[in-house]
């Protein structure tokens, strides 16, 4: 039954025929999902902006180069200029959400900051922007076909570059995104 959908750690995958541009051929990591609402951040949607010109802005200083050239991306629509860290391990930070038994989502400055030394968790993905659903919102997206959805797995959210997380999140489970129509199942 659609009341008793779960899809926090799941990835939301954007269907072919989604007309929202802000989604269209997107990725959403699941963070949290209750009656109340949800709140992702898309993984596959890479900014102008590395974690570099971000510590900058903050006046952190960078230790390690490499860091400085890890990519941020646009998490989603709502509040843009808000910080978001997907990590893993949880660790203990100043701001988080428990999202899983491993992974957490942290707002607070200490998790870059570690980050910046080298000190900060072992994977990340770091966002700017999360999306959002109202009440009973997205229930109704997932009934009219605008997503699918799918367990979050680690290599895709941390690992595979992100022009190749749309098709693998939904390659996971053995559909051909390309093939899909955003029709299907309604007649």
């Amino acid at each position: 039954m659609i009341e008793t959908l779960n899809v926090t750690d799941h990835f939301l995958i954007a269907m072919p025929g989604m007309g929202d541009p802000n989604f269209q051929r997107t990725v959403t990591y699941m963070c949290q999902h209750s009656h109340e609402g949800a709140l992702g951040i898309v993984i596959n949607r890479p900014t102008d902006l590395t974690l570099g010109d971000i510590l900058q802005q903050m006046s952190i200083q960078i230790e390690n180069e490499r860091i400085a050239r890890i990519p941020v991306y646009h998490g989603g629509p709502v509040q843009p200029e808000r910080g978001f860290v997907i990590h893993q391990p949880k660790g203990n930070w100043d701001s988080s959400l428990e999202v899983s038994d491993t992974i957490a989502l942290t707002t607070s400055r200490d998790i870059l900051e570690a980050i910046a030394k080298g000190k900060g968790p072992d994977r990340f993905v770091i966002a700017l922007g999360y999306a959002g659903w109202g009440e009973g919102q997205l229930e109704r997206e997932i009934v009219q076909n605008a997503w699918l959805n799918a367990p979050a797995k680690n290599q895709i959210l941390f690992e595979l570059p992100a022009d190749q997380r749309w098709k693998s999140a939904a390659e996971q489970m053995g559909v051909d995104i390309n093939r899909l129509s955003s029709s299907a199942g309604h007649g």
